[in-house]
C-alpha cells in the first residue's frame, strides 16, 4: 500500500511540474508574439505615422484616446527627444491583471532607449491580446 502512495505521489508531482512547464511555455509563446508586434508598433511611432500607430492600437486603446488626442500627445512627448539611437529588450512580463485595466492577456515591455536628445529613457510598452485574437499595444509610456 505505501509503495502504491509513492507512486501515486510521484505520477502527481510529475503532473504539476508538467502542467507548470506548459504554462511557462505558453507565458513565453504570449511574451514573444507580444514583443513583435510592439516592436512593429513602434517602427511607425519612431517613423512619426502617429495616424497608423492608432490605427493598429488596441481596441482599448482607440477606446481611451482618438486619432488626434494620441497624435498631440505622443508627438508632444516624442519629438523633443529627437530621433531614435538605439532601444535595447530590458524586461518583458506577462500579466492577466494591470492596475486600472479590465482582466485579460497582457505584456509590459520595457526598451532602454537611446533618443539624440536623451541619453537614457526608458519606454514601456504593453500590448494585449485583443478580441480578434491578435496582440496589439494598448499603452505607451516614455520616461
Amino acid at each position: 500500500m505505501r509503495t502504491r502512495a509513492i507512486v501515486l505521489g510521484s505520477i502527481f508531482v510529475l503532473l504539476l511540474n508538467f502542467i507548470a512547464a506548459t504554462a511557462r511555455a505558453a507565458d513565453q509563446a504570449a511574451v514573444d508574439d507580444a514583443t513583435k508586434a510592439a516592436d512593429r508598433w513602434l517602427k511607425l511611432v519612431d517613423a512619426g505615422d502617429y495616424k497608423q500607430s492608432w490605427e493598429t492600437a488596441s481596441s482599448l486603446f482607440k477606446n481611451a484616446v482618438t486619432a488626434d488626442q494620441w497624435a498631440q500627445q505622443v508627438g508632444s512627448a516624442r519629438k523633443p527627444l529627437g530621433a531614435l539611437v538605439s532601444r535595447k529588450l530590458k524586461s518583458a512580463q506577462y500579466a492577466t491583471s494591470l492596475p486600472g485595466a479590465p482582466e485579460g492577456k497582457y505584456v509590459v515591455i520595457q526598451y532602454d532607449c537611446v533618443f539624440q536628445n536623451k541619453s537614457a529613457a526608458i519606454e514601456t510598452v504593453t500590448p494585449m491580446l485583443d478580441k480578434d485574437g491578435q496582440w496589439r499595444v494598448s499603452g505607451y509610456y516614455i520616461r
